[in-house]
């Protein structure tokens, strides 16, 4: 089976893709352009999000601090501070058959830290990308590789894995955020404080 890339707003159904998918993981890239001054470090995030369009409670927020969801169905592979190296800089696994009845869809975030203090945005940042593939045989199913220009953005929602009917699909979402992981966080309903 070939990966399929897809462009911005289109959606693959994973389901019907693979039919024996269980476990996707969420694989993340990105290099930095070469900069002068401090490395970049980013930050992958899943937000667990109802049928109202926001989480259930903070416990939803999966990231760096809080790196699986209480019921174990997303679990975060953990933190790369510097996005050295080739393939995934980081990964996020997500148990299809557990995740929760009521959450709608996992929304995927990848966010600058510490943007403002180091004067960074997406638009320094070359080659990024959001895959999935199928945990239990490796097979690649979908690639999203965000070409658009983001120069004032510090965080975007890169994609997300979510509900239709009995499906589960994706959807390349590559909505930037110039209000950072907090704007993202506020219009989901993510206390940060």
């Amino acid at each position: 089976m070939a990966s399929l890339t897809l462009s911005k707003g289109s959606n693959l159904s994973l389901t019907k893709a693979d039919p024996g998918l269980q476990i996707a993981m969420v694989g993340l890239g990105w290099d930095p352009r070469t900069t002068s001054g401090a490395d970049f470090d980013l930050d992958a995030s899943a937000i667990l999000v109802g049928k109202n369009g926001k989480v259930r409670n903070n416990d939803d927020f999966i990231f760096y601090n809080q790196l699986e969801a209480k019921d174990g169905s997303v679990v975060h592979q953990g933190d790369n501070r510097t996005g050295d190296g080739d393939g995934d800089d980081e990964q996020i696994l997500i148990n299809l058959n557990t995740v929760s009845p009521d959450v709608e869809r996992v929304v995927i975030v990848v966010s600058i830290d510490q943007a403002e203090a180091r004067h960074q945005n997406f638009g320094q940042i070359r080659d990024a990308y959001c895959r999935v593939v199928n945990q239990d045989n490796d097979v690649e199913i979908v690639r999203y590789d965000l070409s658009e220009d983001a120069a004032a953005e510090t965080s975007m929602i890169f994609s997300e894995i979510y509900r239709n009917g009995a499906e589960w699909k994706f959807r390349a979402v590559g909505q930037g955020y110039a209000s950072g992981l907090h704007g993202i966080a506020t219009d989901f309903g993510i206390s940060l404080d």
